[in-house]
């Protein structure tokens, strides 16, 4: 069993809101939980599972400018900054970080309620305490 973590960072990778899905379920289900949710930010970074139109669109109608790279089989090319977007590299780190707990590495609970609620637990304690 697989699945999918989709979180919402701060500027310094702390986290925020964890949402998570099934393994093969599309990152745009987790974009739109998380839509509503969003804090006030002037640049959304977001890997290129996040980009869709639609996503974009969302996210400009908040105020929030997306810098999302565009993917290879695109038709027409979106402008990225290339400089901002190396500070995604603070949200990997984030993930690595969670995964120094032996309980959400190795997912030792099979059933989802219990398993956000440990990577929630782990989060609190190593980014908030």
């Amino acid at each position: 069993m697989s699945i999918k973590l989709h979180a919402v960072t701060n500027t310094a990778g702390r986290p925020i809101r964890f949402f998570m899905t099934a393994g093969q379920v599309s990152e745009y289900t987790g974009a739109a939980a998380l839509l509503a949710g969003l804090p006030k930010a002037e640049w959304l970074l977001g890997d290129r599972g996040y980009e869709a139109d639609w996503f974009r669109e969302a996210l400009k109608d908040k105020g929030i400018k997306p810098c999302i790279p565009g993917r290879s089989s695109r038709g027409k090319p979106v402008k990225n900054d290339k400089r901002r977007y190396k500070r995604r590299s603070r949200i990997e780190i984030m993930f690595g970080r969670l995964k120094d707990w032996r309980r959400v590495a190795t997912r030792y609970d099979r059933c989802p309620e219990v398993f956000l609620s440990a990577i929630a637990l782990a989060a609190t304690v190593m980014f908030w305490l």
